[in-house]
């Protein structure tokens, strides 16, 4: 390896001069394609002038691959912009440029030879009606150059040089943003690695609940009432803030990072959806950590589609309510104090009209009582990782809801209500997501680096290498597209299609990462000592809950589609 910038191969700098006047020409051709790709399967699912749900089901793998086209495009935008603003500050150092020209090259090289929505799944540009002319249109000048040189192994090789001279950094190159958040970052970051990481493995190989000190300690923090307004109890902070909060704290366990996930969903329903009353009653509760809430959406037969659950809810001669049904996935169910719960009010529906919102009171469990409220039962789902909250199966046989809990006090709203949620959860989800992927670079890189074999330590090997590089690479693109989406939620810009973006690529470079920091332990990563194996399980649950991968790219794609 050539440590003096030049790759002594080819005797060519590693990083390309004008770099940034490189990728800016790159992205046009990119939005170009883009474009075309889009006409093209608007075609294919069109009937006559209206996009046609039917189509997008039989074109499914085309109008999927369009959403995860357009995630990529609007990564390569977002890493332009990321390295702009660096640039300007004076603060786009040789990492920083070598993260961006490979992700550049990366992902250009991707987009013209197939782009990767799975392990089994590749996307072409030809699934999405476009042909060779238009694919020759697209390897313009500046693709060209990077998609044959920016990706190098020279490149990947000084990457991970620079990364072990970094060793112990919070992250590899620097985040871009401002000095507040990232002295928010810092204190999570030191509170993650001193009170969550060295416990987290202990919690998920004994399958125990987060200990309830830690949770007090988080409402100490703060991090339950984060982004509440300050007349309501809370800080009033930004949604960035709470991107920060939650990467750093699902860098030490993604469990204690979705902690917060509860209290921001529900705090997300009221503020929105809320009557005056209902705001002054619950959000400085939730804020302090007084009140811990869950989400009770899902059933065993719906899934996604919540449209037709089937829970229902009947007002009795009081005003109050009678909730029964089933609901399943329901996490930190037992030790919570009320439930964010859709029914269904109108029995004459069976689409998403007719469905409410109830904030419902339960009264928290003990292990040996888990749901001592009367009129519900449920017992625990056992599963693979994410378990510091526990998963719940839950039955109502006449629970009593009072009517004043009805959220906003009118029927019917419920869905709409929790649509509006729908973007600050996805956010969310993509920075737990971030912050696995972090945890799962962190354990790799150091163990690459302690373990030796055939007389030198494993990240002398490229292929090792390549992997870490690749690792902090992805994890950077997937932080700078979740950014962008929390920034737009902060100026109150619709931003479901951004956070779906984020969320969709969040989960596959989690998922990714983790896979191969396991594939980088060898037989210890599958060993239930290390910590790896833990970070496999957990990350695996991103393409999943939130809207899974195949849910998010159709929402995208409907978006694009129009």
């Amino acid at each position: 390896m050539a440590h003096d910038g030049q790759d002594a191969a080819a005797g060519q700098p590693v990083i390309f001069p004008d770099l940034l006047e490189l990728t800016a020409a790159a992205v046009a051709p990119a939005e170009r394609i883009l474009d075309k790709a889009t006409a093209h399967v608007r075609a294919m699912v069109s009937d006559g002038d209206r996009v046609s749900g039917a189509l997008i089901e039989t074109h499914q793998t085309a109008a999927h691959g369009l959403a995860w086209l357009a995630t990529y495009v609007e990564s390569l935008r977002q890493m332009q912009k990321w390295a702009g603003a660096l640039q300007s500050d004076g603060r786009f150092g040789e990492t920083e440029q070598l993260i961006h020209q490979i992700a550049f090259g990366e992902y250009l090289w991707q987009i013209r030879g197939g782009i990767q929505m799975n392990q089994g799944e590749i996307v072409r540009l030809q699934d999405l009606g476009l042909g060779p002319d238009d694919m020759d249109s697209f390897m313009e000048p500046a693709v060209v150059t990077l998609t044959h040189g920016g990706n190098s192994q020279a490149a990947r090789n000084r990457l991970v040089v620079l990364m072990q001279e970094q060793a112990g950094a919070t992250m590899f190159g620097a985040s871009g943003l401002d000095e507040e958040l990232e002295m928010i970052r810092d204190q999570f970051r030191r509170y993650a690695q001193d009170r969550v990481q060295p416990n987290a493995h202990e919690w998920h190989l004994k399958d125990e609940l987060i200990p309830m000190e830690i949770i007090d300690e988080l409402a100490e923090m703060g991090v339950f009432g984060l982004t509440i307004p300050e007349n309501l109890g809370g800080f009033g902070l930004s949604k960035a803030s709470m991107v920060v909060v939650s990467e750093e704290l699902s860098r030490g366990y993604i469990g204690v990072g979705s902690l917060g996930t509860r209290s921001e969903i529900a705090a997300e329903l009221i503020l929105a959806g809320g009557t005056d009353e209902q705001k002054s009653h619950w959000l400085p509760r939730i804020a302090s950590g007084e009140i811990l809430p869950t989400a009770v959406f899902t059933e065993p037969n719906t899934g996604s589609d919540l449209g037709s659950l089937r829970t229902r809810a009947v007002r009795d001669e009081n005003g109050d309510y009678k909730v029964t049904g089933n609901k399943t996935w329901i996490t930190h169910a037992a030790r919570t104090h009320v439930m964010t719960l859709l029914a269904r009010t109108d029995p004459n529906t069976t689409d998403h009209r007719g469905l409410s919102m109830f904030l419902a009171e339960k009264t928290p469990g003990t292990d040996e009582n888990p749901f001592p409220t009367e009129g519900m039962t449920g017992g625990e789902i056992e599963v693979l990782g994410y378990r510091g909250m526990k998963e719940y199966e839950l039955g109502f046989d006449n629970f009593h809801v009072k009517g004043e809990n009805l959220l906003g006090g009118e029927e019917g709203r419920g869905f709409k209500q929790l649509m509006q949620t729908f973007e600050s959860a996805r956010i969310q989800t993509a920075a737990r997501a971030i912050g696995v992927a972090q945890a799962a670079l962190d354990v790799a890189m150091q163990y690459a680096q302690d373990r030796k074999q055939f007389g030198k330590a494993l990240i002398a090997f490229p292929r090792v290498a390549n992997k870490l590089a690749m690792m902090a690479v992805e994890i950077m693109i997937a932080r700078q597209l979740t950014y962008f989406s929390a920034f737009e939620k902060d100026n109150d810009r619709r931003c479901d299609l951004e956070a779906g973006m984020a969320k969709l690529l969040g989960a596959r470079v989690a998922w990714s990462a983790a896979d191969n920091g396991l594939q980088i332990h060898g037989g210890n990563g599958f060993a239930l000592e290390y910590e790896i194996s833990r970070l496999l399980c957990d990350a695996r649950i991103l393409n999943i809950f939130e809207g899974a991968a195949e849910i998010q790219a159709q929402v995208i794609a409907r978006r694009l589609l129009g």
